[in-house]
């Protein structure tokens, strides 16, 4: 998979769209960068550009964008909501795909540098790239904001990290840093200004003061007024939403409201979000209110639906979620992306991948569909009412392992694709001879992990199986019992996919056990699947 790295810079300039247009013009310019979001902000007069891109793409995006902004805004005129320190006032890279966080702290560092090379201003270093422990939180890094950089940085305690501590007027100073995905977030509130922000002092983590600290971690809050849409908001950011998740804040600040006697009117996500927030949000109020909600669709739905993400504006998901965003905005060369007709003949080419492998999840994921189908025709309806409570614990196996198994559909290809490159290193001389034939027995022990994994996978579905033989639709019958001959089927694949490339390793440990293994998962998948026919037989 691609590196990917998230870039979102925010510029001090939400009302001129010359000057917003101007800025997203070059970020999209930039070859190797796709800009997912652009959110101005009138009463903030902020605009928070949101871009992806490999690590040097992200960095080129990045200087670009803030080279038109400097001949375009003017910071000495600048007045806004939101707290702000510079023209580009904050530059953080995120890790997306396949990228460490310590890459994005690089990638801060080499922009940090040349920004201040190539602009003459002064740059900070922020987050998890910040090399003193006080300049880690943004908000101490920007205190004081713009007007006070003047006397700042002439104390010596405030000299950038790079650039002259020279104070640029139409400038100000950037912070630059990596971090996780910051959510930012907002709560309506039918209030004034300093109802809401009373209520951002009681739920931030740094509360009031040192010895009156705030309900929530890792959460960052204020509160100002949307002359636009009239109406207050408590602002936060979630810095670290697995540990405050999304529906913490908001509740929290609900209850608050409700002790005020303020009304809260939806709530407001400014940028993209993470599709494990969401979902995380989802879970929360499907276990509260025991709801039935399966489809990650629905459970979006459900989200939007229960914060009022759309209380001031559509929220489409496609549009405001990273991994749709994405997924839209690559090529996306993925197996399980293509139509099944290019799926087949994809497999019926002369490579040898996709090939059995590929072929094996495919069916396995085909099986676990049609079981989580028969659930779906049995729930709900009259006539099987009862039995509703089974159905909600045999479909969600079904559903989850429908989506796992699909993605061993590219597992298995790239697994195979990383042997194949193997064995085209070269082999001139007696290193070159060791690195191959390491890369060789680990390409062959990879190739080998992700059948027996397959096989695994499916052996978890065996008792959800066997009951829903039991429970399911009979009309359905013939659906199950193709359900359990597919995953039969597919372990049979992946057994065959084992043993052929076991033959070729070396290590005799790693080839007992894992024979061992796949054997065993074999022999179980059998019998499983008997029994789920039998079963099924003497239904009528």
């Amino acid at each position: 998979m691609a590196k990917l790295v998230e870039c979102v810079p925010n510029f001090s300039e939400g009302r001129n769209k010359e000057v917003i247009d101007a800025i997203a013009n070059a970020i999209s310019a930039t070859e190797g960068c796709s800009l997912l979001d652009v959110d101005p902000g009138s009463s903030t007069n902020r605009t928070v550009y949101t871009f992806v891109g490999s690590p040097t793409t992200v960095i080129e995006g990045a200087l670009n964008a803030a080279r038109v902004a400097f001949k375009l805004i003017d910071m000495t005129k600048h007045s806004g909501e939101h707290p702000r320190t510079g023209a580009m006032d904050v530059c953080p890279f995120i890790p997306v795909q396949n990228v460490t966080m310590e890459e994005c702290v690089q990638c801060a560092n080499e922009f940090g540098q040349r920004l201040a090379d190539m602009l003459h201003v002064p740059v900070y270093l922020y987050g998890e790239a910040a090399r003193k422990e006080s300049r880690r939180s943004l908000p101490s890094v920007r205190a004081g904001e713009y007007e006070a950089l003047p006397d700042k940085l002439k104390k010596s305690e405030w000299a950038p990290e790079f650039g002259p501590a020279t104070f640029v007027p139409s400038w100000g100073a950037t912070v630059t840093g990596a971090r996780k995905f910051l959510v930012a977030y907002n709560v309506n509130l039918l209030s004034t200004k300093e109802q809401a922000h009373r209520i951002a002092l009681d739920i931030r983590e740094q509360g009031r003061s040192k010895d009156q600290p705030g309900l929530l971690k890792k959460v960052q809050g204020m509160g100002w007024y949307l002359e636009e849409s009239n109406l207050a908001q408590v602002s936060t950011n979630i810095l670290d939403f697995e540990l405050t998740p999304m529906h913490t804040v908001y509740e929290e600040i609900c209850r608050d409201a409700k002790d005020l006697n303020l009304p809260v009117v939806g709530s407001q996500i400014v940028g993209l979000i993470p599709l494990k927030a969401m979902l995380d949000c989802a879970d929360f109020y499907i276990k509260r209110e025991k709801l039935f909600v399966v489809e990650e669709e629905h459970k979006i739905r459900l989200v939007i639906s229960k914060l009022g993400l759309d209380s001031l504006g559509p929220f489409d998901p496609k549009e405001r979620i990273i991994e749709y965003m994405v997924q839209n905005n690559q090529d996306d060369g993925r197996l399980v992306s293509l139509s099944l007709q290019k799926f087949v003949h994809s497999v019926g080419a002369r490579t040898a991948a996709p090939g059995g492998g590929s072929v094996s999840a495919a069916i396995a994921a085909m099986g676990a569909a049609l079981g989580c189908m028969v659930g779906q025709m049995t729930y709900g309806k009259r006539q099987f009412e009862s039995l509703d409570g089974e159905m909600r614990k045999l479909i969600p196996p079904f559903h989850e392992a429908m989506n796992d198994l699909l993605l061993k559909v590219d597992a298995d290809s790239t697994a195979f694709n990383s042997y194949m490159a193997a064995l085209k290193m070269p082999k001139g001389t007696t290193d070159e001879i060791k690195r191959r034939e390491e890369a060789m027995q680990e390409g062959l022990k990879a190739a080998v992990r992700v059948p027996l994994s397959l096989a695994e996978r499916i052996n978890t579905l065996w008792p959800h199986i066997k009951e829903m033989v039991k429970y399911g639709n009979v009309a359905c019958k013939s659906d199950i019992q193709v359900a359990a001959k597919a995953l039969e089927t597919a372990v049979y694949g992946a057994y065959f996919n084992v043993i052929i490339n076991l033959k070729d390793i070396t290590d005799a440990s790693f080839r007992a056990s894992t024979e061992a293994k796949v054997s065993a998962l074999l022999k179980s998948s059998r019998e499983n699947a008997n029994i789920a026919l039998e079963t099924a037989d003497q239904r009528k």
